[in-house]
């Protein structure tokens, strides 16, 4: 850009009429200046981003854990609904076994 900026700033009787150069300057410095908050944010988000799926998985440890607890005491401490409840959260989806056609 800065360079093609150079260019059409030293030699602007080769660029069309219609083409405005006080815009592209003001495009060209507005990027620049833009551009290290994108930059900046863009790792924000990262690390946004990565924090969020460490502490949803520190969360659903816990729950998970909470979740086998109440399943084992079930009846005994009156937790077998609310087990029953979160297990169809944390049920396993059974996987299917091919042995027709499979290749060994």
């Amino acid at each position: 850009m800065n360079k093609a900026l150079e260019v059409a700033t030293q030699n602007p009787d080769f660029l069309p009429r219609s083409f405005d150069l006080e815009e592209m300057k003001r495009d060209v410095e507005l990027f620049q200046g833009l551009y290290p908050v994108f930059l900046s944010l863009t790792q924000l988000q990262e690390l946004v981003d990565d924090t969020v799926m460490a502490v949803g998985s520190d969360a659903y440890a816990a729950a998970l854990v909470v979740y086998n607890f109440a399943k084992a005491s079930g009846k005994s401490s009156g937790l077998d609904a609310v087990a029953d409840e979160m297990g169809k959260r944390f049920a396993r989806k059974s996987r299917k076994v091919q042995t027709e056609g499979a290749m060994v």
